[in-house]
């Protein structure tokens, strides 16, 4: 019983797209959606419990796959971004980094990437917004998409 309760909470702490993409009974997804709209404590815990309850009335193996698909996707999309995140710090930390984003990424755009690096630096040194810094992990995302290696 208490392990539906926390199937249930985790259905509360999706977000609104998320809950309506997974395939729940009408009254449960009405009742999931409802709990994230309550600020009062107390009503909140009232609607958790009742949220349990009709777990309880559900099979909750396949919600718990749907969970599972959801929270495995989130860990791979983070552990992609943090590896984009690095190909951006090294190269604005290290020239030769360059050298080995070509071999990783090739056909790349390797003068826009240098020019973006260049202007990322500038931007950090004068204290200015960090546009060419974004820019510089759009394109990266962009290399990274269409040749993953």
């Amino acid at each position: 019983m208490l392990d539906l309760q926390k199937v249930g909470a985790e259905l509360i702490d999706l977000s609104e797209f998320q809950i309506n993409n997974l395939l729940l009974d009408e009254k449960l997804k009405n009742a999931v959606l409802e709990a994230k709209r309550i600020k009062s404590h107390g009503a909140r815990k009232r609607q958790m419990l009742y949220v349990g309850r009709l777990m309880r009335e559900t099979d909750a193996a396949p919600i718990r796959e749907q969970l599972e698909a959801i929270n495995g996707s989130s860990a791979r999309l983070s552990a992609a971004h943090r590896r984009l995140e690095a190909w951006r710090e090294r190269l604005l930390a290290d020239d030769a980094a360059l050298t080995e984003f070509a071999t990783a990424f090739p056909g790349s755009d390797l003068q826009k990437i240098r020019a973006l690096v260049r202007n990322a630096k500038h931007e950090k040194d004068a204290g200015k917004p960090p546009h060419s810094y974004r820019e510089l992990f759009r394109m990266i995302k962009e290399c990274s998409s269409s040749n993953p290696s």
